[in-house]
C-alpha cells in the first residue's frame, strides 16, 4: 500500500441512501406535479458535473413517501445509466433508481465525487443483469476505493475540478454556437417552404425533381464501400464503428460520386442525408441524387434537407403504413416543392453554415482532448501512482480538522 493511502469500502467514506419512491407510475396526480425537484437517472446523465435542471417534480404527498436531500448531495444512478454521478445545485428528492451519497467527516466532498466517477465501470460491473440492470446497496457499500490523506484529497479534487470546469465552459460554448447555427438555419430555410408568408421576389419555386436527377449507376467491385450517417454524412464504411452487415454480392450497390447527395430511403423523414466528397458504392437502401447546379448547390441542399420544415415534408411524403416501413423513393421525393434563392445567395448561406459546423468540430476536438487528459489524470491521481505536493502547514490544518470532525 502506498504511504499515507488506505483502501476503504465506500460505506466508510460516505453514507449511501437509496431513494424511497419509485419513478412510476409517472405523472400520477396524487404524488407528482408539485414544486419539489425529483431527480431521475436521465437528469444525472445529462448534468455532467452539476445538476441544475430536472424533468419531474413531486408534491407534498409525494415527498411524504420520499425524502429530501440537501443541496450539494452527490447523486448516483443505480439503474439505467449505472454509475453516472452528479452534484445537485438545489435540495431534491430522488427515486429508488438513484442513491444519495453524503461524504463522512474527514473526506472531501469533491474528491468523493471524482472517486465515484472514476469507479463507474467497476461499480457497473457489479450490477445484476435481469430485465433491467440494477446496482444494489449491498454491492455499492463494500466497494473499495484508494483513500489518500485529507490534504491530498483536496489537492486532487482541485486539480480534477479545474479540468471539469474547462470542459463545462467548452460545452457551454458549443451549445451556444449550436443555438446560433439553428437560428440561422431557420432564418435561411423557413422561407423555402411554400406556406411561408413572404420571401424575396427573386426566389423561384421548383419541384425537387426539377433540380435533382436520380443516380442509378452501379458501382464496380473496386469501389470502396461507403455509408451515410445522421451526423457524419457520407463516410467510409470502416469508420462507422459497427459490424459490417453488407452482403458479399455488391452488384446491386449504387455508385455515389463527389457532389452527389445520398439519403437513407427509409430514414429521410429523420434527416439522414449527406453531401458526398467521396467516390464509392452504397447500399441499395440509399437513394442518390445529383443537384442541377443551375438551380441548386449541393452544399446548400445538404443544409436545407436537415432543416425542420424540409424534414417535416420528407415525413409527410414518405410512404408506408408505420414509421418502421416509411420510405421516400425518388418519385415521391421529386414531387416536393420548394422555393430557392439565387445560386449566389445559396453559396453565401452554405459557406456560413459550413463555417459554423467547422467551428463546432474544433470545439468538439478540444472537449475530447480535455476529457482524455482528465481520464489519464484520474487514473494517476486517484490510485496514488502520482502523488501531489501539498503545503505542509495546510496538511497539518487538515489533519486537525479530520481529528476533530
Amino acid at each position: 500500500m502506498l504511504e499515507g493511502f488506505t483502501k476503504l469500502p465506500l460505506s466508510k467514506v460516505a453514507s449511501i441512501e437509496r431513494g424511497k419512491f419509485s419513478a412510476r407510475p409517472r405523472n400520477d396526480p396524487r404524488y407528482y406535479g408539485g414544486e419539489i425537484p425529483f431527480l431521475q437517472t436521465g437528469d444525472i446523465a445529462r448534468a455532467g458535473r452539476i445538476v441544475r435542471n430536472w424533468t419531474q417534480t413531486l408534491n407534498e404527498l409525494g415527498l411524504g413517501v420520499s425524502k429530501m436531500f440537501p443541496r450539494g448531495t452527490i447523486f448516483m444512478s443505480i439503474a439505467a445509466n449505472i454509475g453516472d454521478v452528479a452534484i445537485s445545485d438545489f435540495d431534491a428528492a430522488c427515486p429508488d433508481s438513484v442513491v444519495a451519497v453524503k461524504p463522512r467527516d474527514g473526506f472531501d466532498s469533491e474528491w468523493v465525487f471524482q472517486s465515484l466517477k472514476f469507479s463507474r465501470k467497476g461499480l457497473a460491473a457489479l450490477s445484476t443483469q435481469n430485465a433491467q440492470a440494477n446496482l444494489s446497496l449491498e454491492k455499492i457499500e463494500p466497494f473499495k476505493v484508494h483513500v489518500p490523506p485529507l490534504h491530498e484529497q483536496r489537492r486532487i479534487a482541485e486539480i480534477l475540478r479545474t479540468w471539469d470546469e474547462a470542459i463545462e465552459k467548452l460545452e457551454a460554448l458549443r451549445a451556444a454556437r449550436e443555438r446560433r447555427r439553428l437560428a440561422a438555419a431557420r432564418q435561411f430555410f423557413d422561407p423555402c417552404h411554400p406556406k411561408h408568408a413572404a420571401r424575396p421576389n427573386d426566389w423561384q419555386e421548383h419541384e425537387l425533381g426539377d433540380v435533382f436527377r436520380e443516380r442509378v449507376d452501379a458501382g464496380s467491385a473496386d469501389d470502396r464501400l461507403l455509408s451515410i450517417t445522421m451526423n457524419g454524412g457520407v463516410i467510409d464504411r470502416d469508420d462507422v464503428g459497427r459490424k459490417d452487415t453488407s452482403t458479399a454480392d455488391k452488384s446491386k450497390y449504387k455508385l455515389i460520386l463527389p457532389g452527389d447527395l445520398g439519403y437513407n430511403t427509409m430514414r429521410m423523414w429523420q434527416g439522414v442525408v449527406g453531401l458526398s466528397s467521396l467516390q464509392g458504392i452504397v447500399s441499395p437502401a440509399y437513394t442518390i441524387v445529383t443537384p442541377v447546379s443551375e438551380y441548386i448547390l449541393g452544399a446548400y441542399a445538404a443544409h436545407l434537407f436537415k432543416s425542420r420544415r424540409m424534414v417535416f415534408d420528407f415525413e409527410r411524403y414518405s410512404q408506408g403504413l408505420t414509421s418502421d416501413t416509411w420510405n421516400l423513393k425518388f418519385p415521391a421525393f421529386s414531387r416536393i416543392r420548394v422555393f430557392l434563392p439565387p445560386v449566389e445567395l445559396q453559396k453565401k448561406k452554405a459557406d456560413l453554415l459550413d463555417g459554423m459546423l467547422a467551428e463546432a468540430a474544433i470545439i468538439d476536438r478540444e472537449i475530447t482532448a480535455l476529457q482524455r487528459q482528465k481520464r489519464g489524470l484520474m487514473q494517476k491521481l486517484l490510485t496514488g501512482e502520482w502523488r501531489v505536493s501539498v503545503d505542509p502547514s495546510q496538511s497539518q490544518t487538515d489533519e486537525k480538522e479530520a481529528a476533530h470532525g
